[in-house]
């Protein structure tokens, strides 16, 4: 246990703060971290109070979800969290969330354009909506993965939630909050029935090439610092 003793323990303090922020209710949601130098990763365990958890309960599977830590059922998404880290070899940390406003918009299926400087940098182009799927499922695995390859690190699941990526742990969570600002933002907009304006198309291409930098330099091990 001790070679998986730091990812555990940034799972459950994530998580613990996740329920704190608002960002993640009751049971629901997941989140994971991948473990470094092999194709294995840290995750929650399935339907289990946040504020409970402990280092031991989180559990560690490799990409073929065989359990090589943790007594407890690990999540019911842990195969789309595989799949993800296996079709984004950039993205270290996955946080699936039940967020409030992000949700709202997927039950209207809006995506979030480019609002704000900030989404662009780190979230990508646009926030998409990934189509439905059943929780659980091999075809939400399968949808998932192949909405996930354009390079975003956020989006919103159809009547679902939203799956937030970083190449580590606390900038998914900065990752997280971005989005719940512009998710709300967005739906304030839209509410006044007035045109909603877009950053520049030019400066949503000079931030997502900044975030696209970040990422080549992450799939090459090379550290990454938030704002160069």
């Amino acid at each position: 246990m001790d070679d998986y003793v730091s990812y555990q323990q940034q799972v459950v303090e994530t998580a613990q703060l996740l329920v704190e922020k608002g960002y993640l209710m009751a049971t629901g949601g997941n989140i994971s971290l991948r473990i470094s130098g092999q194709r294995a990763f840290a995750v929650t365990p399935s339907n289990y109070d946040y504020l409970r958890m402990t280092l031991a309960d989180v559990c560690v599977l490799d990409f073929s979800l065989n359990r090589l830590e943790g007594q407890l059922k690990p999540s019911v998404e842990a195969a789309m969290h595989a799949a993800i880290y296996q079709a984004r070899p950039d993205v270290n940390a996955i946080l699936h969330t039940h967020q409030a406003y992000a949700s709202a918009l997927t039950l209207i299926k809006a995506p979030i354009p480019a609002l704000f400087d900030e989404q662009a940098r780190f979230l990508g182009r646009s926030v998409e909506i990934i189509p439905y799927a059943p929780s659980g499922t091999g075809f939400l695995k399968d949808t998932v993965a192949k909405h996930v390859k354009n390079h975003n690190n956020a989006f919103m699941m159809q009547n679902h939630g939203a799956l937030i990526f970083g190449h580590d742990m606390e900038r998914a969570f900065h990752n997280v909050e971005i989005l719940e600002k512009c998710a709300l933002a967005y739906l304030l907009a839209l509410c006044t029935e007035r045109p909603v304006s877009k950053i520049p198309l030019a400066v949503r291409e000079i931030a997502f090439a900044k975030l696209r930098g970040d990422q080549k330099k992450v799939e090459k091990g090379l550290p990454v610092k938030d704002g160069e």
